[in-house]
C-alpha cells in the first residue's frame, strides 16, 4: 500500500503548496528523535532504555561526534524530497522534462557548491564522497603526469585515504615525502618548501584535520606551490562550510569536499578541479563519461541537490555558527578543566576549528573511558580507523606519548548542539574520569609526587 501511495504522490499533491507542506512534515519527522533500536520486552512500556551490541543506556546518547558525520539539516531534506517523489528523472536524459528538470537541479547545486569556495561551477565535479575525491586527486594527477612527475609531498597526519593512495603510488614506482608536523599539528612551511623537487607532481595537505581540528596555513602553502609550479591539493572535507575558503586566493588546484560533514546527505561529495591554469587528472572509473569524463556514473540528483542546499545554508550561517560553536567549545573545555587536572588539549588552540576538541586525560585508559561514556556519542579518533586499538597515528605524529595518545577523546560540536548537552557531557565526562582515576594506582602515585616514567617495571 505504501508503494502505491508513493506512486500516486505526484498526482495527489499536484498543488505545489500542499506538496511543500508534505516535504516539510517529512523533514520535521526525520528531525524528531528516532525510536529505540532495541526494546526490552520485559520492561514497562514507559521505559525509554535503549539497548544495542550488549550495551543498555537510559535513552539515546548525546551526539558529539560531528567530525564522523553530521545530522541532515531539515531544510536540506526539504530540498531533496521532491527529487525522490516526483522529479525523479535521470539528469543525463536529454529527451524529456524529467531529465531536463533534474539536470537543472544538478547545475544549480554545482553553482551552490562553487559559490561557497569561490570557484567557477565548471570546476566542480560530483562524486560519491571525499574519499573518492582524494583518490582521483592523488592517483589521478600523478598517473596523468607520470612521464614527467614522480614525486608527491604530503604530511604524516593526512586522512587515511590520502596516505593509502600515496602508498599505492609507491608500489607503482612513485616517490613520496611524508612531512612531519610540529607539536601543535601545523606543517613547517620551510620544510615543505625544501621538500619540493623539480619532479614533484603534487603537494597534498589537509585543510582541517579530522582528529584534532587543526587548520593548516592554506594561503601560505598555496603561495609556495604557486612559486614552485606544483599543483596544491587539499582535503577540505572538514573545512567546507566551517572556515572561509577562497580557492583562488589560497592557490588551491584541487580540493576534496564531502556532503555529510556539512549537514547534507551521505554518499555524495564534490571535487574542485582548477581550470586556469588547467590541472589534468586520469579518471579512476570507466563508464559513460558523466561529469565531463572525470567521474563516470549517473549523478544522484537528490543527494547532489542536498549537498548544494547544505552549502548554501552554510554560506549564510557560517559566521554566526562559528561564534556559537566557539562559545560552546569554551564552555566544554572550561567545564572539564575546572574540575579535572592533568587534562591536555591536542593540537593548536590558536589555529583550530572550534567544533573539534581533542582532549587527553592522563592516567585514564581511553577505551575504558569510552565504554563508561555510553550516554555521550564521542570518538577516540577518526571513524575510519577507530576500530583499531593502536594509538592514533595523528597524535603520535604530534609527538604525544603513547599512553596519552591512548587516553584521547574527540568531542565534536555542531549546529544542533545545545548548552544543556554541553553541560551534561561535562558532568558525565568528569564523573567517569574521576571514577577511573580512583581505581588507578598510577594516578595515586603521581599525586604522591612519584615520577612514573622513572620507574623500572619488572616482569614476572
Amino acid at each position: 500500500m505504501a508503494r502505491n501511495l508513493i506512486r500516486r504522490l505526484p498526482i495527489l499533491y499536484q498543488d505545489q503548496y500542499q506538496y511543500q507542506r508534505l516535504c516539510s512534515s517529512a523533514a520535521a519527522a526525520a528531525a524528531a528523535p528516532a525510536p529505540s533500536p532495541v526494546r526490552d520486552r520485559d520492561r514497562d512500556d514507559e521505559d525509554e532504555s535503549v539497548g544495542m551490541k550488549g550495551v543498555r543506556i537510559s535513552g539515546r546518547p548525546l551526539y558529539m561526534d560531528m567530525q564522523a558525520t553530521t545530522p541532515v539539516d531539515p531544510r536540506v531534506l526539504d530540498s531533496m524530497l521532491p527529487f525522490y517523489l516526483s522529479r525523479y528523472g535521470n539528469p543525463h536524459s536529454r529527451t524529456h522534462l524529467y531529465g531536463w528538470e533534474s539536470e537543472a537541479a544538478v547545475e544549480k547545486a554545482r553553482a551552490q557548491v562553487a559559490s561557497l569556495i569561490g570557484a567557477n561551477p565548471k570546476e566542480i565535479f560530483f562524486t560519491s564522497g571525499a574519499t573518492e575525491c582524494n583518490n582521483i586527486s592523488v592517483k589521478g594527477v600523478m598517473r596523468f603526469y607520470r612521464d614527467k612527475k614522480k614525486h608527491v609531498v604530503t604530511t604524516q597526519t593526512e586522512h587515511k585515504c590520502v596516505l593509502d593512495s600515496c602508498r599505492h603510488l609507491q608500489q607503482e614506482g612513485f616517490q613520496i615525502t611524508y612531512l612531519p608536523v610540529k607539536s601543535d599539528g601545523l606543517v613547517d612551511l620551510d620544510q615543505l618548501a625544501a621538500a619540493i623537487r623539480p619532479d614533484t607532481g603534487l603537494v597534498s595537505v589537509m585543510a582541517v584535520n579530522n582528529e584534532i581540528g587543526v587548520v593548516q596555513p592554506l594561503e601560505e602553502i598555496g603561495r609556495i606551490c604557486r612559486e614552485k609550479g606544483v599543483p596544491f591539493h587539499t582535503d577540505g572535507a572538514q573545512a567546507l562550510g566551517k572556515i572561509p575558503i577562497d580557492v583562488e586566493k589560497m592557490g588551491i588546484a584541487l580540493m576534496s569536499l564531502s556532503g555529510h560533514k556539512i549537514y547534507g546527505p551521505k554518499g555524495v561529495g564534490a571535487l574542485y578541479l582548477r581550470r586556469r591554469p588547467r590541472v589534468r587528472v586520469e579518471p579512476q572509473m570507466s563508464g559513460g563519461g558523466q561529469e565531463r569524463g572525470i567521474r563516470s556514473g549517473t549523478v544522484p540528483t537528490p543527494l547532489v541537490v542536498g549537498m548544494g542546499a547544505a552549502c548554501e545554508i552554510a554560506a549564510k550561517e557560517m559566521e554566526y555558527e562559528t561564534q556559537r560553536v566557539t562559545g560552546l567549545q569554551e564552555r566544554l573545555l572550561n567545564g572539564i578543566q575546572s574540575r579535572l587536572d592533568e587534562v591536555v588539549v591536542n593540537g593548536s588552540m590558536e589555529h583550530r576549528y572550534p567544533g573539534n576538541l581533542n582532549i587527553s586525560f592522563a592516567y585514564v585508559e581511553g577505551e575504558s573511558l569510552l565504554m563508561g561514556l555510553k550516554e555521550v556519542a564521542v570518538s577516540s579518533g577518526s571513524a575510519c580507523t577507530s576500530a583499531s586499538l593502536e594509538p592514533s597515528y595523528v597524535l603520535r605524529a604530534l609527538g604525544v606519548d603513547e599512553d596519552m595518545a591512548h587516553t584521547s577523546i574527540r568531542f565534536g560540536i555542531g549546529r544542533f548542539t545545545t548548552e544543556a548537552e554541553i553541560d551534561r557531557a561535562v558532568e558525565l565526562t568528569v564523573r567517569q574520569v574521576q571514577k577511573l582515576r580512583n581505581m588507578s594506582p598510577l594516578y595515586e602515585m603521581a599525586k604522591a609526587g612519584i615520577d612514573i616514567k622513572s620507574i623500572q617495571w619488572a616482569q614476572h
